[in-house]
């Protein structure tokens, strides 16, 4: 039996499609989540939108905000409030990939700074202009490992 590694990942806004990528983490003995960046959504805002969804519902596990983090299911996910992608702490977060899922960040140039914070991938949850494109079942095999910034397309696609 082969065993994959724990993907330690952060997400760049909290917004419906960030938070969706947290609940599909969440479920996941592969990813975990362990920082969370939204300059515009306080910590205990954060765990009542988590946990109650208008579209999939109330979250199943259990959210809460302790000692300035997010909690979920019992995994503290450190939480940073910056607007700067650069000034993210995602490596002392020990994030390895970032999904930018604020709509702003879609083209490499802008995408790039998450990897001055730490990150060592970012996907954006968007369509970009100039980022390599993988959509799941269609040419998702054909990425390869030195692309460190993609799209996932949009996030209506997937």
């Amino acid at each position: 039996q082969q065993r994959t590694k724990m993907v330690k990942i952060g997400i760049n806004g909290f917004g419906r499609i960030g938070r969706l990528v947290a609940r599909a983490a969440a479920v996941r003995d592969d990813i975990e989540l362990v920082a969370v960046n939204d300059p515009f959504m306080e910590l205990d805002y954060m765990v009542y939108m988590f946990k109650y969804d208008s579209t999939h519902g109330r979250y199943q596990g259990t959210v809460e905000a302790k000692d300035g983090k997010l909690v979920i299911d019992g995994k503290p996910v450190s939480v940073f409030t910056e607007r700067d992608p650069t000034a993210i702490g995602w490596g002392a977060a020990g994030v390895d990939i970032v999904a930018e899922c604020t709509g702003i960040f879609t083209v490499i140039d802008k995408a790039s700074a998450h990897l001055k914070g730490g990150a060592k991938k970012v996907i954006i949850s968007a369509p970009s202009k100039d980022a390599p494109m993988y959509v799941m079942g269609v040419n998702h095999e054909s990425y390869k490992a030195d692309v460190n910034v993609l799209s996932n397309a949009s996030c209506t696609t997937n």
